[in-house]
């Protein structure tokens, strides 16, 4: 009788219950009162693009599954999720036909290429959304003021859904934009509420700390990639500040732009991020460093994305090296 392989790991050997599926829907429930407050500012856009993607990438799992006659790999989540991450770091005047190319991009070479949920290095939502950026950067940089809440419909949400961006509102600068290109600080409460220009899910700081307790709560993610990555930028940013007057304050870098949503919805990705505490706090410190850097001294305003998808990158060195060490081992390398 063939005997089961053991596999034979350092101590502590604890046992998760909770299934991957649950994980990615928990992270979903999170990100309800993001997806309301984008309802309530940008109207029925938001609804429009978020189910848009969210179709398009259960279409691409689907298209790519080996299997097309059983459901398969759609009910984890995982799909599902990536979609409605990518709706949410999009602006809400991007044209339709772009977000659908983005969620292809996302799923296909972002999750599908690697092998599939659990093996790709980087995070598909945000690969998506790089994609877009480096091909269409006039769309993915043109901001519009918050709407008229939910009900308010302009004409081209019926006309041309698919060419041109259903959004009434006037095209204005990003909080990070204004404080960057012309030295505006935005309100620090308009930051908290969300009543400001930027992307459908990172306005509103107050449904993301919402999120972020719900994820807490349920420990659906690390804490320390959380913390880590928000109290680098802000003791990052406040020595500045301290030191530059003319640089934007702590609590502002940490309200505006795409940080904390980034920190609480993409920095806590298991598959992407480390998996040992001293990784976490590398992962979490490397992004918080290169977000401000990015934001004070580079030509962008804003620098979430790629400084997520730069410590993507460095996952597996991080990995390599704070693994815990196997009795007889040698730290780094094999034993």
């Amino acid at each position: 009788m063939k005997q089961p392989n053991l596999i034979i790991t350092t101590a502590p050997h604890l046992r998760q219950t909770r299934t991957t599926t649950q994980i990615m829907y928990e992270v979903i429930l999170a990100l309800v009162p993001s997806i309301i407050f984008a309802l309530y500012y940008f109207g029925i856009t938001a609804l429009i693009l978020i189910a848009t993607t969210s179709l398009v990438a259960l279409g691409t799992e689907w298209l790519f599954s080996a299997n097309k006659k059983k459901i398969g790999t759609l009910t984890d989540g995982s799909a599902l999720l990536t979609g409605i991450l990518l709706a949410l770091t999009l602006p809400p005047s991007i044209p339709l036909w772009m977000a659908v190319i983005g969620a292809f991009f996302a799923i296909s070479l972002g999750k599908v290429a690697w092998g599939g949920l659990g093996f790709n290095m980087f995070n598909p939502a945000l690969l998506g959304r790089a994609f877009l950026q480096a091909a269409f950067p006039e769309s993915m940089t043109t901001w519009t003021e918050t709407g008229r809440g939910f009900w308010h419909l302009s004409e081209r949400t019926f006309t041309m859904p698919l060419m041109t961006p259903p959004v009434d509102a006037f095209s204005s600068a990003s909080p990070l934009g204004l404080s960057k290109f012309e030295h505006v600080i935005t309100d620090h409460g308009d930051l908290l509420w969300g009543n400001i220009s930027g992307c459908l899910g990172e306005t509103s700081a107050v449904a993301i700390l919402i999120g972020a307790a719900f994820l807490l709560i349920r420990r659906s993610c690390d804490w320390r990639l959380m913390v880590s990555t928000i109290l680098t930028v802000a003791l990052f940013s406040g020595g500045l500040h301290y030191f530059i007057p003319k640089c934007p304050d702590p609590l502002f870098m940490v309200l505006s732009g795409g940080i904390l949503f980034g920190a609480v919805y993409m920095v806590t990705d298991p598959v992407t991020t480390p998996l040992t505490s001293k990784g976490m706090w590398i992962f979490g410190i490397g992004v918080g460093f290169l977000v401000v850097l990015i934001r004070v001294y580079g030509g962008l305003p804003e620098g979430v994305m790629f400084s997520i998808l730069f410590m993507n990158a460095l996952t597996p060195l991080i990995n390599r090296f704070t693994l815990p060490v196997q009795f007889g081992g040698k730290k780094g390398g094999p034993s």
